[in-house]
């Protein structure tokens, strides 16, 4: 069926509807695509690191820029502000006051500003001031919009070698912990003076003031059987240097205690570590440290992930905001609530029998 004919007044109406239609559309599409940034299909993606992280310097200072690929880069120049797709502002120097968003400045239509944190939910301050600001979170976290983990499991390549003889060489100590900042009201606090009034445990680090040059940290722990891999924070996904340095890299097992079991379970490699919450008590996990070092085999069988996997622990900034490049940046989405985000834990712990 044809549409109904217009007379002369109606066509005229008609005529400024159908103008109307097709003017909002062309607008609608140039908005939309202000706000879709795809790596794939852009002549080149710019990301702001609004200020440097914790003030230090890094490799990102190298140069004007920092190529992560061919169409994706990095830059420092405050000046780039205007034709940057994303900034990034680390939050560690936003809720301490050092640094400032920039309100001040207009923001240019599409622009995504990034909430970046590799701290734990309860050290990132106060994050109500920055409901509505942030369109993208970059975290630890599984749930970020871009997920940057300390480390991560890696399958070896065919060719690759397998160290896993002779794990038991050269220790000298049941297990050991490396710890600056100690807080007696801490659970891993709690969970270690159990730990260590039924077996020997070697303390090192700020709190015992026999700290650790970055040279002999790895030496040193490879001379343990067991790793204290606790983290200062119980919270979703927050596995830190601790497990992908300290006890992999040494080439001790870790003791861990952090995000719950189903996450180490999920992103570290099958049988590499012993975490805490797996047992009814302190004086039971005691036990179980006991018995798997004096056997040889059964502390050989924490290695045998070795023959397939890998793991890589990642500490360049470079690195992680280059993630940017490969990331879902879903348009128009804004963070009213960014303080509930951070406290979405999803943390159901059991209580270890003391």
């Amino acid at each position: 069926m044809g549409a109904p004919e217009c007379n002369l007044l109606d066509r005229r109406k008609c005529q400024i509807l159908t103008f109307l239609c097709v003017l909002s559309l062309a607008l609608l599409n140039v908005w939309l695509k202000g706000f879709i940034i795809d790596s794939n299909h852009r002549e080149e993606l710019t990301i702001l690191m609004w200020h440097r992280p914790f003030n230090v310097p890094n490799e990102l200072s190298v140069g004007s820029s920092y190529k992560c690929t061919p169409h994706c880069k990095i830059v420092e120049q405050r000046s780039s502000f205007p034709s940057a797709d994303v900034v990034v502002f680390h939050n560690r120097e936003l809720v301490g006051g050092s640094q400032k968003l920039p309100l001040d400045l207009p923001r240019p239509p599409g622009q995504r500003w990034a909430w970046i944190s590799m701290e734990s939910p309860v050290h990132n301050g106060d994050l109500r001031k920055f409901a509505g600001s942030f369109n993208l979170t970059i975290s630890y976290r599984r749930d970020a919009d871009i997920t940057i983990p300390y480390g991560e499991r890696l399958a070896k390549e065919a060719e690759e070698e397998n160290p896993v003889q002779d794990v038991a060489r050269n220790k000298s100590f049941l297990a050991c912990w490396v710890v600056s900042n100690y807080r007696s009201h801490y659970r891993r606090s709690q969970i270690f003076n159990e730990l260590r009034a039924i077996i020997p445990v070697k303390v090192y680090g700020r709190w015992t003031k026999t700290k650790l040059t970055p040279e002999a940290l790895l030496p040193t722990i490879s001379r343990c059987y067991f790793y204290l891999a606790f983290e200062n924070s119980e919270a979703k996904d927050y596995i830190t240097e601790k497990l992908w340095r300290n006890a992999y890299l040494s080439g001790a097992v870790p003791v861990v205690l952090g995000a719950p079991v189903q996450d180490y379970k999920d992103v570290a490699p099958p049988h590499s570590f012993i975490h805490v919450d797996e047992f009814a008590s302190v004086k039971e996990l005691a036990e179980y440290l006991l018995q798997v070092a004096g056997d040889q085999k059964r502390y050989s069988e924490y290695f045998l992930w070795k023959k397939n996997w890998k793991v890589k622990h990642t500490v360049k900034w470079s690195e992680r905001l280059c993630k940017i490049c490969f990331g879902h940046l879903p348009p128009n989405k804004v963070y009213t609530d960014l303080a509930a985000w951070n406290h979405a834990n999803g943390i159901q712990r059991k209580e270890i029998a003391h």
